[in-house]
């Protein structure tokens, strides 16, 4: 019998009779590898356990422990929830299933779901599981492929798109789906899951396209994963911004206005300690701040190349018979600033900052609090430098983004470098790499651990990504830092060098928060609305056990704001415990509690948010305190 060899990840070879298939690989190393390997990677490309291997190839077996397992389990995991549908509700038409953050999707073409369908759906997924229907992978023309989904015309769509010919796959004898593959061995490795959610799309997201019916979902191999996700869903629902922010009265969503918050004066004061920290964190560096129109000439967007890339997320209107547009972003406007004198190589690095509002049209359907909306607030800079600058300028910025995390308690951030795409890129390709190498070398020199991604920067420069992690291990890509080589030449930004000639200068995006909305959107949920003393909007409350000492509480209230922070009077004609329940549901930080001692002393009896007693205190002793916790931007404890 013939032989093939392949290469394992660890280099070692492994020879399999000829035919042998990734799932013969699998049980030549172990049985439980057989169970649980889900897809493999041959050289380089994902595929499915059941096709046969090459000679000489380089594979590697996928389990859940993978995230392109993850994806392959989810996906198979959507196909399995189609299968479900079209069995429930025979004149369903499947479109797509994705797999998304939060799990995976599909999209049916049909009346809406219910809830109860959900359930009826679950159980025949759950049928399906148990008959461990193998997944089958089907190569043809496009003619087959037209024909073998004659019947649905959003396949039919997808098929005359394609370039080359078409797969699909089959679950058992009837159930087939268009699909690139690859899927796990069977229905039977899909064996915990839960549908979480009912949604409307439009078909391939567009307003003028059928409306179309989503149904969510999550999956894993283990029903203790499962049970833990679930919980975790659950904690994300009592922290969810947009109750938390509507209860504290931060902000608000009205229907005047749909994706555009309004920000109540709660919220203001938040926003403003933020960006309070952020200014002076920019003016300690030498920023220099700016502020450009929010409506710029429609011609200045051509000529950016946003015109081209963006012009179904912007806003038009017309002014004295010109087109304008709201700005999606604020770099043209910097740079018309910067086009607005001769700068010489000796003012650089020129390092601009705008917190400048944008707004971008956000479909109805993905709106979602301040996590998506349609106008947010960019913490933007804009570093014009020269290429031998690049180095020291990033790590600035690098050590900058390391504190302003921090200072919030997030302490857990991934990196990632994106570096020249393979196609579609401008400028020389020794630009691109000394700017690589000048990214990568600042990352390593500074000790920080990154995740290349070649091949995925931006098509004008490379950049570096920051995602931090919340306290339920979700990550949220925030900051990043991206080289541009082609707005300066659009634009015609120019600083006369050593030789007295023009040279266009690198330019540097770069951002912090991202979104100011969304960054406070994310500390909501991190901190359950117990946000640190330095960014309460109310972080003491004075509750008077009676009205007897109304006067007494003014005269606390006064003293507190005249050392700065930031108190209430409690004036209801509540109980005590009532008046402290109220506060700590507010979630305010301090309740001070006075009655006829504390009025003959001066004092207050102070409490935390937490319920815990701090004893009596002069106020002098509890502004002192307070005056540390704030300098110091102390962290919630035990909360």
């Amino acid at each position: 019998m013939s032989q093939i060899a392949v290469t394992l990840p660890d280099g070692s070879r492994r020879e399999l009779a000829s035919g042998a298939t990734g799932l013969d690989l699998a049980k030549a190393l172990s049985q439980a590898l057989a169970r649980d390997a889900l897809c493999i990677e041959v050289d380089g490309q994902l595929t499915d356990l059941h096709l046969p291997l090459k000679d000489g190839a380089t594979v590697r077996l996928l389990t859940f422990d993978d995230p392109k397992g993850v994806n392959t389990f989810r996906h198979s995991s959507a196909h399995l929830l189609a299968q479900a549908v079209v069995a429930l509700f025979p004149d369903a038409k499947p479109t797509i299933g994705p797999v998304v953050d939060e799990g995976f999707y599909y999209d049916f073409a049909h009346p809406p779901f219910t809830e109860s369908d959900l359930e009826k759906i679950e159980a025949k997924m759950r049928e399906l599981v148990k008959a461990a229907l193998p997944f089958r992978r089907f190569e043809v023309d496009q003619a087959t492929a037209k024909t073998v989904f004659a019947d649905n015309a959003f396949k039919v769509e997808l098929i005359e798109g394609f370039e080359e010919g078409s797969s699909y796959y089959t679950q058992g004898d009837t159930f087939k789906d268009l699909c690139r593959g690859p899927h796990v061995q069977h229905t039977g490795q899909l064996k915990s899951f839960k549908l979480t959610k009912l949604a409307s799309a439009y078909w391939r997201g567009k307003p003028q396209n059928p409306s179309l019916q989503r149904i969510y979902g999550i999956s894993f191999p283990k029903k203790e994963q499962l049970d833990e996700h679930l919980a975790r869903l659950e904690e994300q629902k009592k922290r969810d911004h947009r109750k938390i922010g509507q209860e504290m009265d931060l902000f608000s969503f009205q229907d005047e206005g749909p994706g555009f918050p309004f920000w109540h004066a709660s919220g203001m004061i938040l926003q403003n300690q933020i960006l309070g920290f952020w200014r002076a964190e920019h003016e300690a560096l030498g920023y220099h701040e700016i502020k450009t129109p929010m409506m710029l000439n429609e011609e200045l967007w051509h000529r950016s190349g946003h015109y081209a890339n963006y012009k179904d997320n912007m806003y038009f209107t017309e002014i004295d018979e010109q087109g304008f547009a709201v700005k999606p972003m604020n770099c043209p406007g910097g740079l018309l600033v910067y086009n607005f004198k001769r700068h010489s190589y000796r003012e650089l690095p020129l390092k601009v900052a705008e917190l400048g509002l944008v707004h971008r049209h956000e479909l109805s359907g993905v709106l979602h609090g301040l996590f998506r909306v349609r106008m947010f607030t960019q913490d933007d800079a804009h570093i014009f430098c020269t290429p031998d600058q690049l180095g020291p300028v990033i790590e600035e910025v690098l050590h900058l983004v390391q504190r302003f995390y921090s200072a919030f308690g997030f302490e857990d951030v991934h990196i990632e470098l994106s570096t020249r795409p393979t196609e579609k890129f401008i400028g020389e390709i020794a630009q691109w790499e000394q700017a690589e190498a000048s990214l990568q070398g600042t990352l390593e020199r500074m000790g920080i651990t990154y995740k290349l991604n070649p091949g995925d920067g931006a098509f004008y420069g490379p950049k570096i990504d920051f995602h931090i992690k919340d306290c339920m291990k979700r990550s949220w890509q925030c900051g990043t830092i991206q080289l541009d080589f082609n707005l300066p030449n659009r634009l015609g930004a120019r600083y006369v060098g050593p030789d007295n000639e023009l040279h266009p200068p690198l330019m540097i995006h770069r951002a912090i928060m991202g979104s100011l909305e969304r960054f406070i959107g994310i500390l909501t949920e991190h901190y359950a609305g117990k946000f640190p003393l330095w960014l309460a909007p109310v972080q003491a409350m004075v509750l008077p056990v009676s009205d007897k000492f109304l006067d007494y509480g003014a005269e606390v209230v006064k003293k507190l704001r005249a050392a700065g922070l930031r108190a209430k009077l409690d004036e209801r004609n509540e109980t005590l415990g009532k008046k402290l329940r109220d506060a700590q549901l507010a979630r305010v930080n301090y309740q001070l509690v006075i009655g006829e001692r504390e009025a003959d002393d001066g004092t207050v009896s102070v409490r935390t948010r937490a319920n815990r007693q701090l004893g009596t205190l002069s106020v002098e002793s509890f502004v002192g305190r307070c005056e540390v916790e704030v300098r110091e931007r102390r962290l919630p404890e035990g909360e």
